[in-house]
């Protein structure tokens, strides 16, 4: 199938991204090449959004960092952009309408670029050519997340049952998961996961990469090398910055994440 006949298709990536490490990007080439594979889709862009501030998470480093940290391990692609839509907003924004926006945005987008190129040349344009713009109207918008992703779909309080329907019926997930693991069984203890199995891709990683921010933070705390996991801009940014020490990683200490604040403020109101 060539690509003008295949359903452009955009990737996003919600997460905190502290600090974007080389395997964040990897999760977008490893999805890009297994979508390209099924011979249905075209990946245009890769967006990556950083969570707001206001998520609340242990050692979450300001949304400022991250982006200008993302921005730097990015320049190196041609097709994945870190936009700071997310993290600009005043609160904490679920997932569900982060897609919203950017599916919103994008389709916008699409329509002024074919009306610019249906006025750039109305006569000379082929019949091929008005087919694929046809298709290219059923723009689609994935969620790209690693496995563990779907494990969190089970944990209580953290997702509204609507917004898990919205997200996999609406837009689809594409989940990337080490060769070992088993993200099929995450799908099948779920009833509403296994409705919309058709619009779950699994993607298996077969080169073991198991870089974690998390780990990377405790490495640059203690002093130690973290050349060859994160970009070299990257880390001379943190340095430069002075980012991750054993302050930061105290900031949010003992706060509930912000999803189970909220469960738990309109379960029981007079919590305060």
């Amino acid at each position: 199938v060539r690509m003008k006949s295949r359903i452009p298709l955009i990737l996003l990536a919600c997460g905190s991204f502290n600090p974007i490490t080389n395997m964040h990007m990897r999760l977008f080439e490893l999805a890009r090449d297994h979508l390209h594979q099924t011979g249905q889709y075209q990946v245009i862009e890769g967006i990556m959004s950083p969570v707001n501030d206001d998520y609340r998470k242990k050692g979450l480093v300001s949304a400022r960092h991250r982006i200008a940290m993302a921005k730097l391990a990015l320049e190196t692609s041609d097709w994945i952009r870190v936009d700071p839509w997310e993290s600009e907003q005043e609160t904490w924004t679920e997932t569900v309408k982060v897609l919203r926006h950017h599916y919103s945005e994008s389709l916008s987008l699409l329509q002024s670029k074919k009306e610019f190129m249906k006025k750039k040349r109305p006569i000379e344009r082929s019949t091929e050519d008005s087919l694929s713009y046809q298709r290219s109207a059923l723009l689609e918008l994935k969620l790209l997340c690693g496995a563990d992703f779907l494990q969190t779909i089970n944990t209580p309080n953290l997702w509204k049952e609507e917004h898990i329907k919205e997200i996999v019926e609406k837009f689809g997930l594409v989940c990337v998961s080490r060769a070992g693991s088993d993200p099929a069984r995450y799908i099948n203890e779920s009833d509403l996961l296994t409705k919309f199995q058709h619009n779950i891709f699994l993607v298996k990683e077969w080169i073991q990469n198991e870089i974690s921010a998390t780990q990377i933070r405790y490495a640059l705390c203690r002093g130690l090398s973290v050349k060859y996991l994160i970009p070299d801009s990257v880390i001379s940014y943190i340095a430069h910055h002075n980012i991750y020490t054993e302050e930061s990683e105290r900031k949010n200490e003992g706060d509930l994440l912000q999803p189970l604040k909220l469960h738990n403020t309109t379960l029981n109101p007079l919590n305060d």
